[in-house]
């Protein structure tokens, strides 16, 4: 006799909205008393359903445990091929009353066709078993619930850090014991995180994130697939100019996807860039200056009126930022207008950061709301003036060194970006995270800017631009040797050179306090 041919199953139905049950976790449980006579030990368990029909296939959505006493079986052979064919995970035949043991011929069937068969003693009643699975269920259900929410805190902690994108990735590689990859729409690797797979895979892989890269109309917005024992897939992140979130693990276990979920949706939030009228507005702006137009036609298209403070940061740990850690610290700035490095300084972030508006605060006694026109109000009054718009404090972050420069106006930035290197070099020097460039306060305020400034050019004249700011460095951090060289990355030696080069040429005391009080105050002005 030939041997039957194997059925194929049908595709699965959707399953409930718990983990499947393990079949080895039903059979640990002694009180069930259950024993597996037949067919493979693995399998996982969807569902529990009772039947006694000749053939329940139609009334079958697959995954099941089917238990039955074998009140209409008949012929055991075709039986089997009908449950196998339905999808069913596994059948329980209960012994007695119908049957004193589990027909032989069922046992051969079960395994001819790979369906696991377990024999159910006389005292266990069939509710027993649904009820153990049901809260097998619960706990599994429970327990991804747990280890998503453990995730889901985790990789919003990582996407707090000062990388943020390079730590979303490598703490979804942490949580899914596998490879995490930021890829282009090219496949070009952004980051990655985790243990590299076969390079097999990792074409695979690659290949995969092509699918979902919305280049073209119509991609999906995530896509799966395996390549021996790798579980691969790759998801599609929104705004993220053609960016794909891939995953290469060796287990996939219930949760996985939600997981990578949270993932996509923070990497997309920083990956993204700033979305509706403020970047249109930011791209009229760009179009605008190349088209011939000035810094002051364009600016009122980059935020409010009123003083602009330009910072310049760097990785305190010396890396060298990307453009999407450059973008993450604009964000938590609150500015779009980044500079993710320039070819001369590549290590260096500068963010451009607009005033904030001040709201203004309601008018009249108790607390009440201003009156409008209409109410007790003479048509015609004006309206209380606008507050101007205030400067933005910046908090140390980090992972960085911010050098921060003192508000000004748009026709100064240059100025400010100027102030802005110098406080970032000084907080190098003296290891702070923070410097803010502080503004010309007391006496010196006292004096008219312009006669300052003409009085500067000509104490300094005899100076180089460098002389003079390695001069002004120098005053800046008390006459520091080695923090001076830091700060201006160069040898102690040259600071002195430099130094003694300044007192040469103006002909000066440096040790002298009113002299350095002197060339501070001028330094400052120029």
């Amino acid at each position: 006799m030939d041997e039957p041919s194997m059925p194929t199953p049908p595709a699965p139905s959707p399953g409930p909205p718990a983990p499947p049950i393990p079949l080895t976790e039903l059979l640990a449980s002694k009180e069930l008393g259950l024993r597996r006579i037949a067919g493979p030990a693995e399998a996982e368990l969807l569902w529990v359903h009772t039947s006694e029909m000749a053939d329940p296939y139609p009334y079958l959505l697959g995954g099941e445990l089917l238990l039955s006493a074998g009140v209409l079986l008949t012929d055991p052979d075709r039986y089997v091929a009908r449950l196998v064919e339905a999808g069913a995970a596994a059948l329980g035949f209960g012994v007695r009353p119908v049957y004193e043991a589990v027909p032989e011929a069922l046992v051969e069937a079960c395994d001819r066709y790979g369906l696991p068969l377990l024999e159910v003693p006389p005292e266990t009643p069939f509710t027993t078993i649904a009820r153990a699975v049901w809260r097998l269920m619960a706990q599994a259900r429970h327990r991804e619930l747990r280890r998503v929410t453990r995730a889901q805190q985790a990789l919003a902690t990582a996407a707090a850090r000062p990388d943020p994108v390079p730590a979303v990735l490598h703490q979804l590689a942490t949580q899914l014991s596998g490879r995490a990859v930021l890829l282009t729409a090219r496949g070009e690797e952004v980051h990655a995180a985790g243990r590299r797979p076969h390079p097999e895979a990792a074409a695979a892989l690659a290949r995969l994130a092509r699918v979902v890269a919305r280049e073209r109309p119509g991609s999906p917005a995530s896509a799966t697939d395996t390549h021996g024992d790798t579980h691969l897939a790759a998801y599609a992140l929104g705004g993220g100019e053609g960016l794909v979130l891939s995953l290469a693990t060796r287990h996939r276990e219930p949760g996985d996807h939600t997981v990578a979920g949270i993932a996509v949706v923070l990497l997309s939030l920083l990956a993204a860039p700033h979305q509706g009228a403020d970047a249109a507005d930011r791209s009229a702006a760009l179009v605008r200056l190349l088209l011939g137009a000035t810094p002051a036609e364009v600016a009122p298209l980059l935020g409010p009126d009123g003083p602009w403070t330009v910072i310049h940061a760097r990785r305190s740990d010396g890396t060298t930022p990307d453009a999407l850690t450059a973008g993450a610290l604009g964000a938590s700035l609150g500015s779009a207008l980044v500079d993710a490095g320039r070819e001369d300084d590549d290590e260096t972030v500068r963010v451009l950061l607009p005033a904030t508006a001040r709201e203004v605060p309601p008018q009249g006694d108790g607390g009440e709301a201003p009156p409008h026109p209409g109410d007790g109000e003479e048509p015609g009054e004006p309206e209380e003036p606008r507050q101007p718009p205030r400067p933005p404090t910046v908090p140390p972050h980090p992972g960085w060194i911010l050098g921060v420069s003192t508000p000004t106006p748009l026709s100064a930035l240059t100025t400010a970006d100027t102030r802005a290197a110098r406080a970032l070099a000084h907080a190098e020097a003296t290891r702070t995270p923070l410097k803010v460039d502080a503004p010309v306060t007391g006496l010196a305020a006292l004096i008219p800017p312009d006669q300052a400034a003409a009085h500067a050019r000509t104490l300094l004249a005899p100076l180089t631009p460098p002389l003079a700011d390695t001069l002004r460095c120098w005053l800046s951090l008390h006459g520091s040797w080695d923090r001076t060289a830091v700060a201006l990355s160069v040898h102690r030696n040259t600071v002195r050179q430099r130094i003694g080069r300044c007192a040469e040429l103006l002909d000066v005391d440096l040790n002298d306090m009113d002299v350095r009080t002197e060339l501070w105050f001028a330094l400052r002005r120029e």
